[in-house]
């Protein structure tokens, strides 16, 4: 019998067994972008990281029902409309999808459901009745707040009081609010601004709503894993487990709580606030989008990953190493199959470090497998094990042409840096079949003391 999958769930604040209502299709979501800019690289590491859970999940129970929203009605989409003198609709649209363009290029696998809050409307507008008719929410000067004081197990998420949770956090004064801590469910809109008909005038929602109306529509009133950033553990998750309780009659929203850590960048952490940020859209045509992928699981999820030029090096060289061994299993026969150890560290709260020194020291063996039946089994769990992360799936041309087929620099560049990597590690049989290899193309080496340079014969 398989060993049960395990979790951290923060709602508890301790590894559990997972194991899903529907035991063939367990339910999933995920907070997703709010479209007024491109998202930065901090933004991508939980999709990443839970792309990898949802293919885990796929395996393990047969199904799974993923769903990832749109935020497309939003405060700052409508500030950022006006800085540039466009639509709203121009921001949202223009830069969802840059946001699909670049989740694609890192090898997410859309999601079976991507929910967008402007078309969900009417779902958030019922949401908000239930709970003003449970005594939850009240109407006050066109506004409807939740009213945090009715629902006790507030605070169970983040493990907050009261009074800490309002020195915490950025509240917003108003005389309407009955308590400090009470909090949007729907604003007016004056004519300029997106709004929407309700029995509270014209006006839009607020931002925590939008997800508890979502997952509801699509998964149900209680789902098995709700993911996102630490960054959402209060207020937002917080708020959407109030509110989604108590409109649902006290049912449990979710299950299991699943946060990503934070990137850190230049020793803080990444945020627009600072300005430290690194651009998805920039970063996936500056380096080879598969080395930020093996980046961003190269900590643990739940720990904080610093990130630098330096990592995304390593991650480039690391795969130079492994598409380099896929390149000399060339015309091996093999059938990928994800070997126990990989899916073991997967299984274990995602443990993507462990799992990816399970890729090393596979990659490891097949340069030194000598028989061919050996050889064709490592290919099989080589492949098979990068699939499990969403890695080494495409051909070794393509990732040493990656600079493009008239461009030959960055294939050269790549195979001298293996060349370095194999040197180090002491894998000289390695090394020199890679000298002769670039000879034959009449690529000259030669060692300086910044390093190894090349050069093209003239001959």
């Amino acid at each position: 019998m398989p060993m049960p999958l395990r979790l951290y769930n923060s709602l508890t604040r301790r590894v559990e067994a997972f194991a899903p209502l529907d035991p063939s299709c367990p339910t999933m979501y995920l907070c997703g972008p709010t479209v007024y800019n491109y998202v930065h690289i901090g933004n991508a590491r939980g999709p990443v990281v839970f792309d990898v859970l949802a293919a885990l999940l796929r395996r393990r129970f047969g199904g799974l029902r993923y769903a990832r929203n749109i935020t497309d009605v939003d405060d700052k989409i409508n500030a950022a409309a006006a800085a540039q003198g466009m639509p709203i609709a121009a921001i949202t649209d223009r830069f969802a999808a840059a946001y699909l363009e670049d989740m694609a290029a890192l090898g997410i696998v859309p999601q079976d459901i991507q929910p967008s809050a402007t078309t969900h409307v009417p779902q958030m507008v019922a949401m908000i009745e239930r709970l003003i008719e449970g005594g939850h929410a009240y109407a006050a000067e066109g506004h409807v707040l939740f009213a945090v004081a009715s629902f006790p197990a507030y605070g169970q998420l983040s493990r907050r009081d009261p009074e800490e949770m309002l020195a915490g956090a950025r509240i917003e004064v108003a005389p309407y609010k009955r308590d400090a801590g009470d909090f949007v469910l729907w604003k007016p809109s004056t004519p300029d601004l997106p709004g929407w008909d309700s029995p509270w005038g014209r006006g839009r929602p607020g931002w925590h709503i939008e997800c508890s109306a979502m997952a509801a529509a699509h998964l149900g009133e209680t789902i098995d894993i709700h993911a996102g950033g630490i960054d959402l553990q209060f207020p937002h998750h917080e708020n959407e487990i109030a509110q989604s309780q108590c409109a649902h009659g006290g049912k449990v929203f979710a299950r299991y709580w699943l946060h990503n850590g934070m990137l850190n960048f230049g020793g803080a952490k990444m945020s627009k606030s600072l300005g430290n940020i690194e651009k998805v859209h920039d970063l996936v045509r500056r380096h080879p989008p598969e080395a930020l992928r093996y980046a961003l699981l190269s900590a643990h999820y739940r720990q904080p990953l610093d990130w630098s030029d330096a990592l995304i090096e390593q991650s480039v060289r690391t795969l130079d190493r492994l598409y380099g061994t896929l390149r000399d299993l060339d015309g091996t026969p093999a059938t990928p199959a994800i070997p126990a150890p990989v899916e073991d560290a997967l299984e274990d709260d995602l443990n993507t470090p462990l799992a990816l020194s399970e890729i090393a020291r596979i990659a490891g063996e097949a340069r030194k497998a000598a028989d061919a039946g050996e050889r064709s089994r490592l290919k099989g769990e080589l492949l098979g094990a990068g699939l499990a992360l969403g890695l080494l799936q495409q051909a070794p041309v393509a990732w040493f042409n990656r600079g493009g087929a008239g461009d030959d620099d960055g294939r050269i560049q790549a195979l001298v840096e293996e060349r370095g990597a194999a040197k180090k590690a002491r894998d000289f049989a390695r090394a020199d079949a890679i000298r002769d290899e670039l000879a034959r193309e009449g690529i000259l080496l030669e060692d300086t003391a910044q390093g190894v340079r090349w050069s093209r014969s003239r001959n």
